[in-house]
């Protein structure tokens, strides 16, 4: 989350309206993440026989970048679909005509869209611990059940061939200025990834970016999975993969936790069991998972305006990781 645009209070005021949630009553830019800008919505809440009387707190989202409007209909569908399942997702909050989301035309920026999105309580945890890892890795193949009749698919569009294009947009020089050896990883890692990449594994509709801040707890308990912006159907495994180097270090990728580790994988199975192909791939996948996050950062820690709302994260950090998994001492953690 972040802001790139600015919107003023009359225009903000009118929009809401649009959704039939009540009067506008604040709202506030959110600073996280880096890809959509993203405001805190509270509204006096809809008296109406169909509405909730009293206040109530929503998400707008308007997509900037890395997300087509053709994709909308695809990650707000998705989340009603996961909602009527009973996964702790945020329901997507439909206009006064029923449509997901809403155009805005900016001279400057062009055509965005917006959504507005439920509000679930929670906070995102920092330090998580093993009960609470656990809980995430049962949330995660909970939503890999219930996903599995999800009739729409939308291909990974973060997958290897985006990664080489990001490394190329960045060039050797501009990861070179990030960190001395930042060219050399990402020179060995992107040919290796692609040749050994597994293509054979059960898919899903997938996440694909459950860090700790797109997951809500109170406790040990998953209040809410959110940010599904990069949701796609690609390799389940490679979701978890995803979470396990989200989940199990430190946030600057130099200490890995091998108990939260544990607990992931424990919560994870105690849900959906892995394959013993899904948990041979781990290792491979992981180290993926560390690229793809790799480079994005990469990429926006070199282009990010200077003027936006918008907190950086380290390419390193997740670097980092790149070489714990790759460390052959390490190829025993998923077995």
């Amino acid at each position: 989350m972040a802001v790139y645009t600015q919107i003023g209070a009359e225009e903000m005021a009118a929009l809401i309206a649009e959704f039939d949630v009540g009067t506008l009553t604040s709202a506030k830019g959110i600073a996280e993440g880096v890809s959509n800008s993203n405001w805190l919505i509270d509204t006096t809440g809809n008296a109406g026989p169909n509405g909730k009387s009293g206040p109530q707190r929503f998400i707008l989202t308007m997509y900037e970048f890395r997300i087509e409007i053709e994709d909308l209909p695809f990650f707000l569908s998705l989340l009603d679909h996961l909602a009527d399942k009973h996964c702790p997702v945020p329901r997507t909050i439909h206009d006064a005509q029923g449509n997901l989301y809403r155009l805005r035309s900016d001279p400057v920026r062009g055509v965005r869209a917006l959504a507005l999105i439920e509000y679930l309580p929670g906070i995102s945890v920092s330090e998580p611990t093993p009960a609470q890892t656990h809980a995430v890795g049962a949330a995660l193949a909970g939503l890999h059940l219930a996903a599995a009749d999800f009739p729409a698919a939308r291909a990974n569009a973060m997958g290897i061939a985006e990664w080489q294009r990001l490394a190329e947009a960045c060039g050797d020089d501009g990861l070179r200025a990030i960190d001395p050896d930042l060219a050399q990883l990402v020179a060995h890692e992107l040919p290796l990834l692609a040749k050994a990449w597994p293509t054979d594994l059960p898919r899903s509709v997938i996440h694909a970016d459950l860090f700790p801040d797109n997951v809500l707890m109170l406790g040990d308990t998953v209040t809410g999975l959110i940010d599904f912006y990069f949701a796609c159907t690609d390799l389940t495994a490679y979701d978890l993969a995803v979470t396990h180097a989200a989940w199990c270090f430190d946030n600057d990728g130099h200490h890995f936790r091998p108990e939260l580790s544990a607990a992931l994988i424990a919560g994870y199975e105690s849900v959906r069991p892995l394959l013993p192909a899904e948990r041979a791939a781990l290792p491979i996948l992981a180290r993926g998972a560390a690229m793809r996050f790799t480079m994005s950062r990469a990429y926006d820690w070199l282009n990010t305006p200077a003027d936006a709302l918008v907190t950086r994260k380290d390419p390193m950090a997740c670097a980092r990781r790149i070489a714990f998994y790759a460390d052959p001492s390490n190829t025993g953690l998923f077995a």
